[in-house]
């Protein structure tokens, strides 16, 4: 997957800009999970197409079902709804990258590479901003290096 731009809403206008950083444009792989769900968004989107007088064809995967741009304050409250549906507790969009850093951490991916998957340029902004470690992971790690140490 490649990200080349972002949308934002600047002075009440939706913008087409440049990411932040290069290190915010780099190819990614995906996850078999993510690749299933884009694929069902596709289908989705071409249906909604397939159905409307007019498409405007902008290259966004996640459009209104006349293929506008979502206006971000929606897009966030669909999350929010979808989280209700669920069942889980509600978090912002955002919040799923604070998410996703502290499961990396979990599975213990090495911070380099969960900073380039969470396409930051610092790796400070990665560990120390979005990552929380457990009380258990933490204890596990501290038996550890006791037993390295000979105890």
């Amino acid at each position: 997957m490649e990200i080349g731009w972002q949308l934002q809403r600047v002075r009440g206008q939706l913008l087409h800009r440049a990411t932040k950083t290069e290190a915010s444009d780099a190819t990614l792989p995906l996850p078999g999970i993510c690749v299933t769900a884009l694929r069902m968004r596709q289908r989705d989107q071409d249906a909604s197409r397939a159905a409307a007088d007019h498409w405007p064809e902008t290259g966004l995967v996640f459009t209104t079902l006349v293929g506008t741009a979502f206006e971000p304050r929606n897009f966030n409250r669909r999350f929010e709804t979808r989280c209700d549906r669920a069942g889980v507790r509600r978090i912002t969009v955002h919040d799923t990258r604070h998410t996703c850093a502290t499961l990396l951490a979990a599975l213990d991916v090495h911070p380099r590479v969960a900073m380039r998957i969470l396409r930051h340029a610092q790796i400070d902004v990665t560990m120390n901003v979005y990552t929380e470690v457990s009380d258990a992971k933490t204890l596990r790690a501290l038996k550890r290096l006791g037993k390295q140490l000979g105890e």
